[in-house]
């Protein structure tokens, strides 16, 4: 079942399947923003990824002597969520840990994600409760996507209001492992701007760490910007389908990411990994802006 928010400037769709948004439309002239899943390029609009974010190496963690399977970016995204409110301008869900959760990730655990519109931006707020006995690890990360042309837009990034000069990639393995290899590409910018194109994504997503930008706007033909995204995480992707000319990108916010091929699979021992001791709280929250 889908819920809907809107005010005088957009209108928000959420799907209770995986908390995912499915549309957002900008009211002054009926543009959709988001990609509408259309399964010949990729079948997803927004999905959550929780409790990993990309891939395990080789698809498996170990803790405490027991390995857990688990797919790329965790299970949260093929969920029913439970809808627990609808405010005027807040939607909010709730995912908790279960049988079927424990045979891949060993925590017990409370997801709940807030939409929020406050004029043109939608605030996508999580909270992680530790409903566990002892300390959890996790990873969480959004994965939007937006319509736009790979022909004729653009990239802006941005750190601290200001362009960023260059931006450096970590790039994902070639072995279908869907983990990270030890190449980095180097984009030198002008004005914080980079022009997509399919050659940018010819080895699947832009992996960017360290905090090189907090703020990514697509931009038309024109330079002139269209939606931004702010990212206030220590990493994020940036994404298209290799080889598919797919009129969209993804501008992912992530608390965590992939493996390095070769890794131990030691789950308290993933980078950029996340941990919460008994009864604690994660919070964080990204935003989707309209311009």
């Amino acid at each position: 079942m889908n819920q809907i928010i809107e005010n005088q400037k957009l209108k928000l769709t959420v799907s209770d399947h995986g908390a995912e948004i499915k549309s957002l439309i900008r009211k002054s002239d009926n543009r959709e923003m988001m990609w509408q899943a259309d399964a010949a390029f990729w079948g997803r609009t927004s999905p959550v990824l929780f409790p990993v974010v990309g891939c395990y190496y080789q698809k498996k963690s170990i803790y405490e002597g027991n390995i857990y399977e688990m797919g790329q970016h965790g299970f949260a995204r093929d969920m029913d969520f439970t809808f627990v409110a609808k405010e005027d301008n807040r939607l909010t869900y709730e995912l908790t840990s279960n049988e079927l959760t424990h045979e891949k990730y060993p925590f017990d655990f409370k997801l709940t994600i807030s939409y929020i519109l406050e004029d043109s931006t939608v605030k996508v707020c999580w909270k992680v409760d530790n409903t566990d006995y002892r300390r959890i690890h996790f990873s969480i990360g959004a994965h939007p996507a937006f319509n736009c042309s790979l022909d004729t837009d653009y990239l802006l990034f941005e750190k601290e209001g200001k362009p960023v000069d260059a931006i450096t990639a970590n790039v994902i393995a070639n072995d279908g492992s869907g983990c990270l290899s030890d190449q980095q590409d180097t984009y030198k910018l002008e004005s914080g701007v980079l022009k997509m194109s399919d050659e940018v994504f010819a080895k699947d997503a832009l992996v960017i760490e360290d905090k090189q930008a907090d703020k990514v706007t697509i931009l038309d033909s024109n330079k002139q910007p269209f939606i931004t995204v702010t990212c206030p995480t220590p990493l994020f992707g940036v994404w298209s389908p290799v080889g598919k000319h797919a009129p969209f990108v993804c501008i992912e916010p992530w608390y965590g990411r992939c493996d390095r091929v070769g890794f131990n699979q030691m789950l308290e021992e993933r980078e950029y990994g996340n941990s919460l001791n008994t009864n604690d709280s994660f919070l964080s929250e990204y935003q989707i802006t309209v311009c």
